[in-house]
């Protein structure tokens, strides 16, 4: 499956951006889709994911309340609504998949990464 991640830019402090990641090849309708960012000089982080197939998600204590992960079935992509930004969550965002139907916040069981977008929080 490949991985097209889109939405990222500019946002003020407390504003939202909207992340997609769509999939071509294949449906997603049996991966777990989850997004992590990395930002400048530190390492790799999770921050979301979805069992597609269960529609259950995880969320980093960090956007835990202020961010969504939601899938649409129709469009066969995962959307990231990520509102009260934070100067912090400033950072390249990927998405990524995997076959295997459980959460993981580890990015290395993941088969799958798209590019990145970035993502800029003024404050």
């Amino acid at each position: 499956v490949q991985l097209q991640a889109y939405g990222g830019g500019l946002a003020q402090a407390g504003g939202f951006l909207r992340l997609s990641c769509a999939a071509s090849g294949r449906p997603f309708s049996s991966y777990t889709v989850g997004w992590f960012r990395q930002a400048p000089g530190k390492e790799r982080e999770f921050v979301a994911d979805i069992i597609w197939s269960a529609d259950s998600t995880l969320y980093a204590d960090s956007v835990k309340g202020r961010f969504t992960i939601s899938r649409d079935n129709a469009k066969n992509t995962v959307v990231l609504q990520m509102n009260s930004l934070k100067p912090e969550d400033t950072a390249v965002y990927y998405c990524a998949a995997d076959r295997a139907r459980r959460h993981s916040v580890v990015g290395f069981t993941y088969a799958y990464w798209g590019q990145g977008t970035q993502v800029t929080v003024s404050s």
